[in-house]
């Protein structure tokens, strides 16, 4: 198709920079570790990154507290790291997309500080949600609202005069204060932060939280007791109308970069209400997270995959797949673990590679890597804390890729004691041990990957359901046919001629878990 954009077919690889290669020997990873390795991404056959939030923070969610929008923060190299990471990637023809947090900032932002230094009443508190409290002396929180990593959504803060004062509201931890967007400093300043890394060479944003930023008027009770890390369409604290206003501004300002890209992170459920994100004068593209709660299950997939595509079919935008990210669970992990977790895992990659649209591979899912059971002492995630130790949070997803050699650090660090701790047994599960076998995850994913490039059976958008069983999930996508079995029992294989499966198949017999591809 000539007329389409880079990024409606691109297969976008995100980077978690803590996790993926360290540089400097602190064991962290870094950006520098990241340019470090652009070649092996090159050759996995990406064409975009996107990278997890490294602008200046104190790092109490892991950089999604942002106290400089317009910085690179040291732990990650700095500024010139950035800049160097750019060009090497410009070279390898890969684009470089990045994270911006626009719903709340940093506790340490010179503007939140600024407001509790200027006390109840002051313009400076008025970019944030200062509230008195109800009850008695305003000792009760302003609403019932709940943190999305647990607890109350506000704190009450000490005035100047060294009293109990007002309370902020934070969605999120204590140290990520809401910022009031109708107050246009807001946009003003977000308008700023876009346009001094477009001007830098970055290629778009993932946007954090993008159904957030707009709060109803007056910040009324929610009818329902949220879950930690979960929440409806109708909460009160998300999703509401006025928050198109705020994406259309910003897309105003993307307009004047024609070639770049905004991918919301929208969690929203409803269809209709989704696709308005995704409306020619809003956002590019709007993740759609269907898959990544998905059993595996025929109907589920099939139902996925459908209104997946029907969401972006109302406002004839770009579908979106992807399988796992930095906030949810490993496949290999959801699908059953071990030999079983795994091969199911390849056989949904196969599954979304054969989708049109584009496509989120999560660092570490080429390698087959599984969710890793930390002991406690090690959890860094508030959601920890914040849920009063009952939800583990996320950094089973998180912990650093293993590159080479045959125990920890192996390869992402020269420090053993990596930021999260490494487990011994992905000795074999390393990119060293996987690219010397033809037959590993990792070059079944690039076998993927370059078919998908290359073959122009999976051109076109158009997708049709094949007849099949209750356990089989059947489409056909241009001249490729994918079957995937999510059975008990072997399955014949559609006619046509196999180019990929997920497992041999034998006498024509498509095992329980297996995917395969036909042309």
């Amino acid at each position: 198709m000539a007329s389409e954009r880079w990024w409606q077919s691109a297969i976008f690889y995100q980077v978690y920079p803590r996790s993926f290669a360290d540089s400097d020997g602190d064991g962290v990873g870094d950006l520098d570790g990241l340019a470090n390795r652009l070649d092996y991404l090159k050759e996995l056959g990406v064409d975009a990154l996107w990278i997890n939030p490294v602008t200046v923070s104190p790092m109490a969610d892991h950089g999604y507290d942002v106290s400089d929008p317009r910085d690179i923060d040291p732990l990650f190299g700095g500024m010139a790291a950035f800049e160097r990471l750019v060009e090497a990637a410009h070279a390898r023809g890969i684009k470089v997309t990045m994270d911006v947090v626009p719903n709340h900032s940093s506790s340490q932002h010179p503007w939140f500080q600024a407001a509790l230094a200027a006390g109840p009443g002051a313009e400076a508190r008025d970019r944030y949600f200062f509230r008195d409290g109800r009850g008695p002396d305003g000792a009760l929180p302003p609403n019932n609202w709940e943190s999305v990593f647990g607890g109350p959504a506000w704190t009450r803060v000490i005035e100047p005069d060294g009293n109990l004062g007002q309370w902020y509201l934070h969605l999120f931890d204590t140290e990520q204060p809401d910022l009031n967007w109708d107050n246009p400093e807001i946009f003003d300043d977000f308008e700023k932060t876009l346009r001094f890394w477009l001007e830098r060479g970055v290629d778009g944003f993932r946007i954090d939280v993008a159904h957030g930023m707009a709060k109803p008027v007056g910040l009324p009770d929610s009818p329902d007791v949220s879950e930690v890390l979960r929440h409806t369409d109708d909460d009160p604290r998300f999703n509401r109308p006025n928050v198109h206003a705020i994406h259309r501004d910003i897309r105003a300002v993307m307009n004047d970069y024609p070639d770049a890209v905004t991918i919301g992170e929208v969690w929203v459920h409803d269809n209709t209400q989704w696709a308005r994100y995704v409306r020619a004068d809003e956002l590019h593209l709007g993740f759609n997270f269907r898959l990544t709660r998905t059993e595996f299950d025929a109907a589920e997939i099939r139902a996925a995959v459908q209104n997946s595509l029907d969401a972006a079919a109302l406002e004839n935008a770009t579908p979106t797949w992807t399988l796992s990210n930095h906030d949810v669970g490993r496949e290999v992990t959801r699908y059953g673990g071990g030999y079983v977790g795994l091969l199911r895992a390849k056989s949904m990659a196969m599954l979304m590679l054969a989708l049109p649209g584009a496509i989120f591979v999560y660092n570490g899912e080429e390698l087959g890597l599984p969710d890793v059971d930390l002991p406690d002492e090690v959890l860094q995630d508030p959601t920890w804390e914040r849920s009063g130790r009952t939800e583990r949070g996320r950094d089973r997803c998180r912990v650093p890729v293993p590159w080479s050699d045959d125990a920890p650090p192996f390869g992402f660090s020269t420090n053993p004691d990596t930021w999260l701790p490494m487990p011994p047994d992905w000795a074999e599960l390393t990119v060293e041990k996987q690219l010397a076998d033809p037959d590993s995850t990792l070059s079944f994913f690039r076998r993927m990957i370059e078919l998908r490039r290359v073959r122009t059976e999976l051109d076109g958008t158009q997708l049709d359901w094949l007849p099949a069983s209750d356990d089989e999930v059947v489409f056909r996508r241009g001249g490729l046919v994918c079957a995937l079995n999510a059975g008990k029992q072997p399955r014949k294989l559609p006619s046509g001629e196999l180019i990929l499966s997920s497992t041999p198949v034998p006498d024509g017999l498509l095992a329980p878990g297996a995917a395969a591809w036909l042309v």
